[in-house]
């Protein structure tokens, strides 16, 4: 039977390109779509050596539309905490701040992750704007399992889901390839947005107009 959680380094893949300037080298998590709590959904990290990284909880039943997803450490602390926009008329968008954000006034944003719609067939499947104004595009299919998160050049790879040999859609890999520029809280915060946007069962047409629960 497949392990889960990763025991051995894996090689970098064809689209993940060095970045010199980089402070720390690429990291890859293995993401379970899956709470380890009883009645929850959610979902489980572990680093590269097998550790638990993160953990999402989510009481409820699977596929209901949230409001709210926290993040949280092994301790269970809140990192990050992502809300649904309101009025989203358009296109689903959710907002992920820092730490735990139970109180909006004094909450800090630090990413918006639009979710792209055209009357277009287009690879394209959410835009990224940092607080410091950095953008970023997701491509590809999260349904699939396979997509990258770019600079808005087009030209730097910094995060990227891929497919887990032998194990299924709801185990795979997110490669962190550029800590400095997204690390790796902040890419699995990208990873739920994206999960809310396109897992079976929350509507994953690309066509889809979204109203906001919250």
């Amino acid at each position: 039977m497949a392990k889960v959680h990763p025991n051995a380094a894996v090689a970098p893949g064809p689209t993940i390109t060095s970045n010199p300037s980089a402070d720390e080298p690429p990291a890859v998590l293995t993401v379970w779509r899956k709470s380890l709590l009883f009645n929850c959904d959610g979902f489980t990290v572990f680093d590269a050596k097998g550790n638990l990284a993160f953990r999402v909880d989510c009481y409820g039943a699977s596929g209901h539309r949230r409001a709210e997803v926290v993040l949280m450490d092994v301790a269970g602390k809140p990192l990050l905490t992502l809300r649904r926009k309101r009025l989203s008329l358009l296109a689903e968008h959710w907002v992920i701040y820092d730490g735990d954000a139970a109180d909006p006034a004094k909450s800090r944003p630090l990413l918006s992750v639009r979710r792209h719609v055209s009357l277009r067939a287009s690879k394209t499947l959410a835009h990224v704007t940092t607080a410091a104004a950095a953008e970023y595009v997701v491509e590809g299919s999260y349904g699939r399992r396979a997509c990258a998160v770019r600079d808005a050049r087009g030209d730097a790879v910094v995060a990227e889901v891929r497919r887990k040999e032998s194990v299924g859609d709801d185990v795979f890999r997110l490669v962190v390839a550029d800590p400095r520029r997204l690390g790796a809280p902040l890419a699995m915060g990208l990873v739920i947005a994206l999960d809310e946007m396109f897992a079976a069962g929350r509507g994953s047409s690309l066509l889809r107009r979204t109203w906001s629960a919250a």
